[in-house]
């Protein structure tokens, strides 16, 4: 896989060697079990894949060499460039001014651009109506895009399977910059709907079948629908794609969920299901696969909780958080300073869309056994420096300088 040239403050010796070894005995990436690190009496267990990707490092050696190659002249970004507040800093502090927030809300008036400034594109992408008002400004927006190529597969997906007469659902967050992208791809090519989630999916099923009225429909999925999007005649062929970000799993239900209520309504014989339902096949990128089934095999190791590090608005991240979840306390934190000390920890709660302060979240037992992973827009010196400060906060920070030496 390429290379790419990132800022060496986002590089990490210790998390570079543990992958690097890892990477030499398992070539096939077949091994999800985690690493265990043993520090004194911390145990730190790290999941077996974490970190940037390949589209992540790709954006960010496109972004920081706009930043290079265009001295004296105001550069922007169309929203976030991926979804890590350090890594958004950096480019702010190097002159970097953001269009719009993750919303989409305006953050400079489109009137303040001209044809000299340059305009890079975030990782997830962007609409083709964003498009064209950068280039009826002069701007082309390809010339430093850095839109993932996991992204543009699921475009190119849902083209294909537009082309040949399917309207498309894409499993999504409808606010995300990626949704509102493949949104927009897709729906230039044939009628397309956004569903959040499996209870949002089950509800599709009845305007599906004729349970719920159709004319219902464009309310409870106001926004979500393409124009003149028809109930009656647009789901009778049907393909699912996804936010690349997304659940594995419930992106596997909603596909399977949905095709039996297409079979089933429409009495469909098993050699013509195809003609009904499309066959997409999973459209999540390799890393948020990795990173889920890492995290999977890491918990099947004992420990007393688990500590997830990434922005809190990143998708794929929180998805991380949500399988820990299921098996032991855990924490999603943004950066070392979260951990206060072994009695406070700052931490998103995605449940509640708040950060909280949790007190005596370290239990007593000896050794501590941590449970830590990424996500995949979260540097690896990140996740070396939770470390460092968990060993610090637990008195174990001379084993940690030990650890560091054996591995490197």
């Amino acid at each position: 896989m390429k290379s790419f040239n990132v800022p060496v403050h986002y590089r990490s010796p210790l998390v570079t060697a543990i992958k690097n070894k890892r990477k030499a005995a398992d070539k096939m990436k077949r091994d999800f079990a985690p690493t265990v690190l043993e520090l004194g009496n911390l145990q730190v267990i790290l999941a077996r894949h974490f970190g940037f990707c390949y589209g992540v490092e790709n954006a960010i050696e496109i972004a920081f060499r706009a930043v290079e190659e265009n001295p004296g002249k105001r550069i922007f970004l169309l929203s976030e460039m991926i979804h890590n507040p350090g890594v958004n800093a950096d480019l702010v502090n190097l002159g970097v001014r953001f269009i719009m927030d993750t919303k989409g809300n305006m953050l400079i008036s489109w009137d303040e651009l001209t044809s000299d400034d340059v305009v890079i594109i975030p990782a997830f992408g962007t609409t083709l109506e964003l498009e064209q008002i950068l280039k009826e400004k002069g701007i082309d927006p390809a010339r430093y895009e850095t839109t993932c190529p996991f992204v543009e597969k699921v475009w190119n997906r849902a083209e294909k399977i537009g082309d040949d007469g399917y309207t498309i659902v894409v499993h999504g967050k409808p606010g995300h910059e990626e949704t509102r992208a493949t949104f927009s791809h897709s729906k230039a090519h044939t009628p397309t709907v956004v569903v959040k989630d499996m209870a949002q999916t089950e509800r599709l099923g009845k305007y599906i079948t004729g349970e719920l009225q159709s004319a219902d429909f464009y309310t409870e999925f106001k926004g979500q629908y393409s124009e003149g999007f028809d109930v009656s005649n647009d789901l009778q062929r049907i393909g699912v794609v996804n936010q690349t970000t997304m659940l594995a799993s419930e992106t596997q239900a909603i596909a399977d969920f949905l095709k039996q209520v297409i079979v089933a309504h429409y009495n469909t014989p098993a050699d013509k299901v195809a003609e009904r339902f499309a066959d997409t096949r999973d459209t999540l990128c390799y890393a948020t696969n990795d990173n889920q089934g890492a995290v999977q095999g890491m918990l099947e190791a004992d420990a007393d909780l688990a500590i997830v590090i990434g922005g809190y608005n990143s998708s794929n991240t929180s998805h991380l958080a949500e399988l820990c979840e299921h098996k032991l306390p855990t924490y999603y934190i943004n950066d070392e300073f979260c951990l206060v000390s072994t009695k406070v920890v700052r931490h998103y709660d995605q449940h509640k869309h708040a950060e909280l302060e949790t007190s005596n979240y370290l239990p007593e037992t000896k050794p501590l056994r941590v449970m830590i992973t990424s996500g995949a827009s979260c540097p690896d010196a990140l996740v070396e420096r939770v470390i460092q400060r968990l060993a610090a906060i637990t008195g174990n920070e001379a084993a940690f300088e030990q650890a560091v030496e054996q591995w490197q």
